[in-house]
């Protein structure tokens, strides 16, 4: 028989698999409190790390349409839930278990899809985020920064053009006046 206590630890953790962009599922055996409080800290504001009873994940999984934790909830487990960026939680992840190899990395979910210890792994190898839209901007400003000195460089030489050939128009407008009267003369005759 469920107890309330349990109801709403379904319904949380349930809660938290829904409001994901990405969930990675972990053990952590052998990490003491102050270990796992500096990896919460290294994961940032928008992961939250909780460690979890394997039972109620499991059927809160279910209860998210999540398969990917489908016989992975044995031993001390955690996971980390990921609203944010995906790949820089997955950098802190990997980079904390380099550094503490008593956290283990068993499998995640991204975007929808699992993923074994390696393709958490891969997607900790990407490019943060920022990065990416930082190069994509560049990316896109080449072209227009191209544009605009073409443009300068144009503009500059026209201006030089132009002065050069505004001295020579200038002397040939007062003759083709003095030529104008005359041929009129001419004509009226």
């Amino acid at each position: 028989m469920a107890t309330p206590t349990k109801v709403s630890a379904v319904e949380e953790i349930a809660s938290d698999f829904k409001d994901s962009t990405a969930a990675v599922l972990t053990e952590y055996r052998g990490l003491s409190v102050a270990q796992l409080k500096e990896l919460r800290r290294s994961l940032g504001q928008d992961t939250k790390y909780s460690v979890v009873k394997n039972t109620l994940t499991g059927i809160a999984a279910k209860e998210a349409g999540i398969d990917a934790f489908d016989g992975q909830l044995s031993g001390p487990t955690a996971i980390a839930f990921i609203k944010g960026d995906a790949v820089a939680a997955a950098k802190s992840l990997t980079d904390f278990a380099k550094a503490n190899p008593q956290l283990i990395i068993k499998t995640g979910l991204f975007e929808g899809k699992a993923l074994d210890a390696s393709g958490v792994a891969e997607l900790a190898a990407l490019e943060s985020r920022e990065f990416q839209l930082a190069r994509v901007a560049g990316v896109l400003k080449a072209p227009m920064s191209a544009l605009a000195r073409t443009m300068d460089a144009l503009r500059l030489k026209l201006e030089e053009e132009g002065g050069a050939a505004a001295a020579p128009a200038a002397d040939e407008a007062p003759a083709a006046a003095e030529e104008a009267p005359a041929a009129e003369a001419a004509t009226e005759e």
